[in-house]
Parts: C-alpha cells; sequence; structure tokens
C-alpha cells in the first residue's frame, strides 16, 4: 500500500454478506479537492447505499464528503483522522504530545505549486519503524518506496462541517499507533461519538490486524441494515 491514504468503499448490494468494494484513487492534494474527488468517485462508481471507510488522512476525507451524499449511512475510522469543523491534521497532530511534523517528512516541491506548498513523504526509516510498525520490514521498506506523497496544505487545511455530525461511526483504534497518538485517536473518535474499537496494533492495523478491521466494517454494515 502506497502514501499516506487508503480508502475503501463499500456498496451494499441486497444479497447479505456479500459487497463490493471500492477503493478511491485519492490524489492527496487538497483536502477540499480531494473530499470532492471523493464525492464525484461515489456518483459515479456506486449505487446504492454505502460505508465510506478512512485510514489515517483518508479519515479527514470521508468526513468532509459524505455529509452532503444521502447514499452515504455510516463512516468507518481506522487509525484516522477525524477532524471537527475548523480542525486540520497537523493542528490535531500538535494538540497533544507526539511526534512533530516537521521530523517526520521529507519536503519535495513540485511543479506549480502554490507558495509555500510542498510534496511530503514520509522519511524511511519514519516510515518502516512507526507508521509500518508490526508489518515485516521487508514489506515495510518496499511500502515506503512506493509511498505517494500528500501536499502540506492538504495536512493544514481545515475541516468543513463534519459528517458525523449527522452519521454514525465506528472508530479502530490502534494501541501501538506511532503516527497518531493513541490518546489522539480516543479524543477524535469520542468527538464523533464512534463505537471504538481498540486493538494492539499499529498505524497499520488494517494490515497487521485485518480480521478486526473487517468486523468493525461488518458492524457498520449490520447497523445499517438493521436501522
Amino acid at each position: 500500500m502506497g502514501g499516506l491514504l487508503r480508502l475503501v468503499r463499500g456498496h451494499l448490494p441486497a444479497r447479505p454478506r456479500r459487497y463490493t468494494v471500492l477503493a478511491d484513487p485519492n490524489p492527496l492534494r487538497g483536502l477540499a479537492s480531494d473530499a470532492a474527488y471523493l464525492s464525484a468517485f461515489i456518483k459515479t462508481r456506486t449505487t446504492g447505499p454505502v460505508i465510506l471507510v478512512g485510514h489515517s488522512y483518508g479519515g479527514a476525507i470521508i468526513t468532509d464528503a459524505a455529509l452532503h451524499d444521502p447514499t452515504v449511512k455510516a463512516l468507518v475510522y481506522v487509525d484516522a483522522f477525524a477532524p471537527a469543523k475548523g480542525q486540520s491534521c497537523i493542528s490535531l497532530i500538535a494538540s497533544l504530545p507526539g511526534p512533530n511534523p516537521s521530523t517526520l517528512f521529507i519536503e519535495v516541491k513540485y511543479p506549480g505549486a502554490p507558495a509555500g506548498d510542498v510534496d511530503l513523504y514520509l522519511k524511511t526509516p519514519v516510515f518502516v519503524n512507526d507508521f509500518a510498525n508490526g508489518v515485516p520490514k521487508g514489506t515495510a521498506a518496499i511500502m515506503a518506496a512506493e509511498q505517494r506523497p500528500v501536499t502540506l496544505s492538504a495536512l493544514t487545511q481545515p475541516g468543513a462541517t463534519p459528517a458525523f455530525s449527522k452519521l454514525p461511526s465506528w472508530y479502530v483504534l490502534g494501541t501501538e499507533d506511532k503516527i497518531i497518538p493513541p490518546a489522539l485517536e480516543l479524543k477524535m473518535a469520542k468527538q464523533a461519538h464512534a463505537r471504538i474499537t481498540r486493538v494492539a496494533a499499529g498505524h497499520l492495523s488494517m494490515v497487521t490486524k485485518p480480521g478486526v478491521v473487517t468486523n468493525v466494517i461488518l458492524a457498520a454494515v449490520s447497523y445499517y441494515r438493521h436501522h
């Protein structure tokens, strides 16, 4: 899995326990534009009810994108940002003791960037030891080499009115996460009124503990089907 984000879309057809899963090719260029991209993806690639699942920065995107889309029925956060209105990923990280964002990334200028904006790549040791803790080192090194960058402006842009203000949400909280401090994950999960599942995993719990994450997604599906 490359980059800082993986999003999974679940389209829920009529037959129970058979679901179409789609991964949005997120641009990672800006929170508002990425959310608009996801909204367009939902409208063109899915039919019927949708469960949105966001990991890391992807949580901020589903939080912004889902508010005005009536087909989205629930949100699932996996070691993810869940910003309230006016909060950004960077401001949330800075709100509690934890990693200093400036120590995590390599900054790379990209063509046409607005003044001050850069692409951010996680430093390889940070990716292998912190972002992918719990993943075999060889696999983590390949993931680090394949990562896609996110812009600084995407991480500093404040969120809009959060979709969790009207949608039920679930949160998978990795108690060994070294990228988003578990205390911050808990704080965000509570402000989203999420049903919380703790798992002894790092930032990539969907890789190291896929069964737990799958069960949480299915719990969101079951809730929708019975309400």
